[in-house]
């Protein structure tokens, strides 16, 4: 019989051959079907029926583990009983009876068009120096108008801004590749950056303080920071992440199609795309809810 710990190491394995899984998410699936082949010992997952899935879910339920915390196990889960049907080491979706835990997603906060042309005009002036300036409005720029993820931004190399044809290529999460279409306001702006930097001789956009390389999160945060008091907005509602959260929603309040918002943000999966639809879900009903007369029995 083949050993859980062997099926397990050899499914993460695969993650990293042909998804180019990342280190940090390799090790979350881990520890999560790990936790499940212990709670099966001495059986292995090859052999484990059904209904001791149901019985584990059960039993993390009365555990008190959160309804989010569940569905991330299942879904690590399913996917490892997906490796197993193709690897014909089972014959069955041992997974396939077990219902997703229901939990209410975090809804994301964006920014109002208003209040990002706002950090635009203003949080990109007045900094200590000029290249601090010409930085916030490539930086800004670029994640409005892309909704990269901010580790995408910051080590993007200098000539991936002159890509042919308004397109910035893109190395996202699992080594995945696209190509997003960026403002010629965003071009000229970086271009800029480039011609100030050119005696560091960087390959980076953004370069650190070491110019061979990237600036970091902690260092680009500072510098965030500046430009909402620059613009006169609070600074805890500013973040990389909200602006590709705001990204997306302007898109959607304008009509952007949820499939084209998928390849845009770069998303493996639709399902984490439709977070967005829920966020305008919940916009509507809070609508509804204020200023219909009757409103408030809905």
């Amino acid at each position: 019989m083949v050993e859980s710990a062997a099926l397990i190491d050899s499914f993460l394995e695969t993650m990293l051959a042909e998804r180019g899984a990342a280190q940090k998410t390799r090790q979350a699936y881990r520890a999560d079907l790990e936790d499940f082949a212990r709670w099966c010992a001495p059986e292995s997952v090859a052999v484990v029926p059904a209904m001791r899935v149901h019985a584990y879910f059960a039993a993390l339920g009365r555990a008190g583990l959160a309804a989010r915390t569940q569905a991330r196990r299942l879904s690590a889960l399913k996917q490892f009983a997906r490796f197993l049907l193709q690897m014909g080491v089972r014959e069955d979706d041992f997974t396939a009876g077990q219902a997703t835990p229901r939990y209410q997603a975090g809804l994301p906060h964006p920014l109002s068009e208003a209040e990002v042309q706002k950090l635009l005009e203003k949080g990109t002036r007045g900094h200590a120096d000029v290249r601090r300036d010409l930085l916030a409005r490539v930086a800004l720029e670029l994640l409005y108008t892309t909704g990269l993820r901010i580790s995408e931004l910051l080590t993007l190399p200098a000539q991936a801004v002159r890509h042919k044809g308004g397109m910035l290529p893109i190395r996202g999460k699992g080594g995945r590749e696209r190509l997003v279409p960026f403002s010629h306001a965003a071009r000229e702006a970086a271009e800029a950056l480039i011609a100030y930097d050119s005696v560091l001789d960087s390959p980076w956009l953004f370069p650190g303080r070491n110019p061979q390389k990237p600036l970091t999160r902690q260092g680009f945060d500072k510098i965030l920071h500046a430009c909402a008091l620059q613009a006169g907005i609070d600074p805890q509602r500013v973040s990389p992440h909200v602006l590709r959260h705001s990204f997306a929603t302007h898109l959607l309040n304008r009509g952007a199609d949820l499939r084209a918002l998928q390849m845009l943000l770069g998303h493996a999966d639709i399902t984490t795309t439709q977070i967005y639809t829920q966020v305008m879900t919940e916009r509507l009903k809070e609508t509804v809810r204020q200023y219909h007369p009757l409103g408030r029995g809905g």
